[in-house]
């Protein structure tokens, strides 16, 4: 029996087909919005060059120059001192004194450094431990370590040439930033590395990586 033409009933819709890739599709969605989204990948490190800018967030930093220096010998039975040095124009930009500090042995010893030379967690080409490295902040001729709130200063990083060592034609940093957090001990405000975990150890995250040539004078 057929139903009349015009009928009072409810005109029953088609059924959607709906594909099996992009059920697929919607379900990996799904499941990709749970776990916290698409894994974003991590920004490469700013590239920077002589004469760059870059705030550190506890330091305004420029990199000044790459150059080979030489110390004349004092007696003539001693030979002439060459180094390697890095030199940076370098603002503390917090309310104490800082220090100076040291280039880490190793990346993840760096992330509880607030030195500035501690954020030079990387330099390239690698020097031998014998060669160094020295560092020593420069003001009005006087050498220290320590780094004076809102005073630009000159800082040295050297490293010593062996004799007959070819030094490199250019150097290469990774550097890393501050930021102001909190003491677990007493809540009181600290400057600390920018960090990440990774395993079981904590590496600083490199916010630029400057390429200085190494400029050398006649007779070094």
């Amino acid at each position: 029996m057929t139903e009349p033409s015009g009928g009072g009933g409810e005109r029953q819709g088609r059924p959607v087909v709906v594909p099996a890739i992009a059920l697929v599709a919607l379900t990996a969605l799904g499941i990709i919005a749970l776990l916290g989204g698409l894994d974003e990948a991590p920004d490469a490190p700013k590239p920077l060059g002589q004469g760059a800018v870059l705030d550190q967030g506890m330091y305004m930093t420029k990199f000044v120059e790459s150059r080979v220096k030489v110390e004349k010998a004092e007696f003539s039975f001693d030979d002439d001192k060459r180094f390697v040095e890095l030199v940076f124009d370098v603002t503390n930009k917090t309310d104490e004194t800082a220090r100076v500090g040291m280039p880490p042995e190793q990346p993840e010893r760096a992330f509880a450094l607030t030195s500035f030379a501690g954020s030079l967690v990387r330099i390239s080409p690698a020097f031998s431990k014998e060669s160094g490295p020295f560092t020593f902040a420069l003001l009005k001729g006087d050498e220290s370590q320590q780094l004076q709130p809102d005073v630009p200063t000159q800082v040295v990083v050297r490293y010593r040439l062996k004799a007959g060592e070819r030094p490199p034609d250019k150097v290469t940093i990774d550097v890393a930033s501050f930021e102001e957090g909190t003491s677990f001990l007493n809540a009181a405000p600290q400057w600390e590395m920018v960090s990440e975990q990774v395993g079981e150890k904590f590496l600083p995250e490199i916010k630029a990586r400057v390429t200085l040539p190494v400029r050398q004078e006649a007779g070094a």
